[in-house]
C-alpha cells in the first residue's frame, strides 16, 4: 500500500531579517574584537603623537576696546558714538583687525619672525629641498608668505561673551617666543589703530585743503560781483552801508535836533512876548550870570540908599551918589534884558532858517534815494551771497586746521590691559585628553564598524528574527558546548547523555516540535524529522542531530538515525540510503545498530545510480513505513539542502523540517537560501534550532 506525501506547502514571502535594538549586546559581543582593535590602534596613534610632537606653549595678551573714542575736538573725524547694540559688533569686527594682514605684518617685523625657522618654513629638511626644487620668484617674498601664514596657524584672537576684552592667543615651541610675539601683535594693532587714524585725518586735512583754493575762488567772485554792482549803479559803501544811506541818516539826526530847538526858542520868544517885552522873569534871565552879578550890586546900593536916607537925608550928596549908581545899575538891568530878549529872537530866527535849510536838503536826498532802491535790493542778494560764500571758506579754513592738528592725536580709546607672560605649562600636546579621547573614540568607532558590518551582512542574532526570517517557530537555543569534555555525536552508552541542561533543552525542543505537528491523524508513516542548515553549520547541524537522537533514545524511544552527509573511510563505500531510495536495499539490511543504545544509524550508501525523484518518493515512503514496525522516530541529517539533491525524496516525505543555525555567525542570506531551497522541493520549514555558541 502506498501512501500520499503531505501536499506542498506554497512558498511564502519572508520577512526581512533587520537587526533590532535589543540584538545590539550580540552584534558588539560578537565583533568585540574589531572593537577593541580600532580602540587599541587610535589609542596608541594618539600616544605615540602625544609622545613624538614637540610640546608648544601658548600666552596670552588681552586688549581693552572701548566702543566710545577719546573725545580730543568737538568736530573730530572719528565720532565716539556708541552703537545700539554697545559696541559688541564693533568689538566684534575688530577680531579680524588683529588677525590682518598689515597688524601681523607688523609684528613679524618687530620681532624678526622671518628669520626664525619655526615660522619661515625653512625649519625641515624636507622644506628646504622642496624649495630648492620647486623654486620661488623672490625669496624674500616668500618667506615673508610661508611666515605670515605659520604665524597665522599659530594665532587665535578670541572674545568672551558679553565683554569687549580680546584675548589675542599665540602658539609656538617656546614660552617665551609665545609670550613675545603675543605682545608684538598686541602692540601692532594699537599702532595700526593710531596709523588708521592718522591717515583717516590726513586724507580729510587733504581733502578740505583741496576744496580751500576752490572756496576762496568764490569768495573772491563774490566780492568782485559786489564791486562791480556798487561802481555800475555810483554806490559808494562806508561801513558797509552806503554813503547816501548814512547821509541821509545824519541829515535826518540832524534835522530832528534843529526842529526840537527851533522849538524850544519858539517857546522862549512866545514866552517873552507874552509878558509884554520885559524879559525880566524869563528862564534866560535868571540863568544870566551878569544879570545875577547887576541883581546882587543893585540890591547892595538899594540897602546903601535906604541907610543913607535915613542917616543924612535925601539931599546929601551922598544919598545923591548912591542914588544915582543905584538908576545907572538898573539901566545896566534894563539894557542886559533887552539883550536878551534880542538875542532870543536872533537865535529863534536862525534855528528856524537852519531847520528849513535842513528839511529841503532831505527832501533833496529822499528824492535821490529813492531812485537807489532797486540797485540797493540786487546789492543786498549779492552780499548776502557773499556772507554766505565768506562763512563757508571760514568753516573750511578752521576744520582743515582741526583736522591737520588732529593728525598728531590718536583718540583710539584701547590699551592692553595684561601683557602676555610666558607658559609655564605646554597647551599641546595635551596626552591624557588625547589618550581618553583616542580610548572613546575608537570604542565608538569601532562600534559604529561593528554595526556597519552587521548591517552589510547580517547573522541571526535572535529566535524572533530567525522566525520572522523563515516564518516558523523557534524550539530552542542549544549551548554549543555539552560540558565536561562530553561530544553530541557518539551513540553509545558511555556518551549517550549530554549535559543536563543540553539534555534538557533538546527534550523540551522534541516536546515543542511534536506538539506543533500537522501530521494528519493516523498516518502510517513513522514520526520523521529532517534537519538542515547552511553549509557553513554542517559541524552544528550534524550535532544537534546526534543530540536529538540521543535525547529521544535516553527517554526510552527507538531511533532510526539517517546521515545523507557520512561517507565510508574506506574505498568501497557500504550500502546505505541512496541504495534502499534505489530499490536495491531493504533498509534492515543495510542498518547498523550501536551497541547500547536505541539508535540505529542509516548511511549515505553509494552513489553508483541517480533515480528519479518518483522512485526515490515511492522507496522513502515505503522505508519509513517499514520503519513503523521497529522505531518510534527517524531523524535525518538533511545536510545542505541546497548541494543535497538525494535529499530532496525525504524531503517531500518527512514530518518535520527544521532548519539549524549559529547565533550571531550564520549570515542571514544563508538562512534565506536554505528556505528558498526548501521551498523549491515542495516544502517550508517548520521550526527552527538555534546554537549559541556562548553559552
Amino acid at each position: 500500500m502506498q501512501y500520499a506525501a503531505p501536499e506542498p506547502v506554497p512558498t511564502a514571502s519572508y520577512a526581512s531579517s533587520t537587526v533590532e535594538l535589543g540584538d545590539l549586546k550580540r552584534i558588539l559581543v560578537r565583533r568585540r574584537f574589531l572593537i577593541l582593535l580600532t580602540a587599541a590602534l587610535l589609542t596608541l596613534g594618539a600616544l605615540a603623537y602625544g609622545l613624538l610632537t614637540p610640546a608648544l606653549y601658548s600666552s596670552v595678551a588681552e586688549i581693552l576696546i572701548d566702543p566710545q573714542d577719546l573725545q580730543v575736538v568737538t568736530n573730530d573725524v572719528n565720532p565716539s558714538r556708541v552703537p545700539p547694540d554697545g559696541g559688541i559688533t564693533m568689538v566684534e569686527s575688530q577680531v579680524s583687525v588683529v588677525q590682518s594682514t598689515g597688524v601681523l605684518l607688523k609684528a613679524i617685523e618687530a620681532t624678526k619672525l622671518t628669520e626664525d625657522p619655526e615660522f619661515n618654513g625653512q625649519g625641515g629638511l624636507v622644506s628646504r629641498l622642496l624649495g630648492g626644487l620647486l623654486g620661488s620668484g623672490s625669496a624674500e617674498t616668500d618667506r615673508t608668505g610661508k611666515t605670515l601664514d605659520a604665524l597665522r596657524r599659530r594665532l587665535a584672537v578670541k572674545r568672551a561673551d558679553k565683554v569687549l576684552v580680546l584675548d589675542v592667543i599665540v602658539t609656538a615651541k617656546s614660552a617665551d617666543k609665545a609670550a613675545k610675539l603675543a605682545n608684538a601683535i598686541a602692540q601692532a594693532y594699537l599702532a595700526d589703530q593710531a596709523s588708521a587714524r592718522a591717515k583717516m585725518a590726513t586724507d580729510a586735512s587733504d581733502s578740505i585743503t583741496a576744496r580751500l583754493e576752490e572756496q576762496r575762488k568764490r569768495v573772491q567772485q563774490a566780492e568782485n560781483a559786489v564791486e562791480a554792482y556798487k561802481s555800475a549803479h555810483n554806490m559808494v559803501m562806508a561801513a558797509g552801508n552806503l554813503v547816501s544811506d548814512q547821509e541821509l541818516t545824519e541829515i535826518n539826526t540832524q534835522l530832528s535836533a534843529a526842529q526840537s530847538r527851533t522849538a524850544a526858542l519858539k517857546a522862549q520868544v512866545d514866552q517873552l512876548r507874552r509878558s509884554g517885552g520885559a524879559p525880566d522873569a524869563t528862564s534866560e534871565a535868571m540863568r544870566s550870570s551878569v544879570i545875577s552879578s547887576l541883581r546882587a550890586q543893585e540890591a547892595t546900593l538899594v540897602d546903601q540908599v535906604s541907610q543913607l536916607g535915613t542917616e543924612l537925608g535925601p539931599r546929601h550928596p551922598s544919598m545923591i551918589a548912591a542914588q544915582q549908581q543905584l538908576r545907572d545899575t538898573r539901566a545896566l538891568i534894563a539894557r542886559e534884558l533887552g539883550r536878551i530878549g534880542a538875542a532870543a529872537e536872533t537865535d529863534y530866527e536862525r534855528a528856524l532858517a537852519n531847520q528849513q535849510a535842513l528839511e529841503a536838503k532831505v527832501a533833496g536826498m529822499k528824492s535821490k534815494s529813492l531812485d537807489t532802491d532797486q540797485a540797493s535790493v540786487k546789492l543786498r542778494e549779492l552780499q548776502r551771497d557773499l556772507e554766505a560764500v565768506r562763512s563757508v571758506y571760514a568753516t573750511y579754513l578752521q576744520r582743515a586746521q582741526e583736522t591737520r592738528e588732529q593728525i598728531n592725536v590718536d583718540s583710539t580709546n584701547a590699551r592692553i590691559i595684561s601683557n602676555a607672560m610666558p607658559a609655564l605649562n605646554k597647551s599641546w600636546p595635551p596626552l591624557p585628553l588625547l589618550v581618553f579621547g583616542a580610548l572613546f573614540g575608537g570604542l565608538g568607532l569601532g562600534t559604529a564598524l561593528a554595526l556597519i558590518a552587521e548591517y552589510s551582512s547580517p547573522t541571526v542574532l535572535s529566535s524572533a528574527q530567525m522566525q520572522s526570517a523563515i516564518d516558523a517557530p523557534v524550539f530552542g537555543v542549544l549551548p554549543a558546548k555539552a560540558g565536561s569534555g562530553r561530544r553530541w555525536w557518539p551513540f553509545s552508552g558511555a556518551a549517550a547523555a549530554a549535559g543536563q541542561k543540553t539534555d534538557a533543552v533538546a527534550g523540551l525542543a522534541l516536546r515543542r516540535l511534536f506538539a506543533s505537528s500537522r501530521r494528519p491523524p493516523n498516518w502510517p508513516l513513522v514520526p520523521s524529522i529532517l534537519l538542515t542548515s547552511p553549509p557553513e553549520d554542517a559541524a552544528h547541524r550534524g550535532r544537534v542531530a546526534r543530540l536529538l537522537a540521543n535525547a529521544a533514545a535516553a527517554r526510552g524511544s527507538r531511533v532510526l538515525f539517517i546521515d545523507t552527509n557520512a561517507v565510508s573511510g574506506k574505498k568501497e563505500p557500504q550500502p546505505g540510503l541512496l541504495d534502499v531510495l534505489r530499490g536495491e536495499y531493504a533498509f534492515e539490511a543495510v542498518s547498523q545498530h550501536t551497541a547500547g543504545s536505541n539508535v540505529a544509524v542509516l548511511g549515505r550508501g553509494r552513489q553508483k545510480a541517480v533515480f528519479s525523484e518518483a522512485q526515490g518518493v515511492y522507496f522513502t515512503q515505503h522505508m519509513l513505513a517499514q520503519a513503523g514496525r521497529n522505531f518510534d522516530l527517524v531523524v535525518v541529517d538533511g545536510g545542505a539542502l541546497a548541494d543535497n539533491l538525494n535529499a530532496s525524496p525525504l524531503v517531500a516525505m518527512v514530518d518535520e523540517i527544521v532548519m539549524v543555525a549559529t547565533l550571531n555567525s550564520t549570515p542571514m542570506r544563508d538562512v534565506t537560501a536554505a528556505s528558498q531551497a526548501i521551498s523549491v522541493m515542495g516544502r517550508l520549514p517548520t521550526g527552527a534550532l538555534l546554537v549559541d555558541e556562548a553559552a
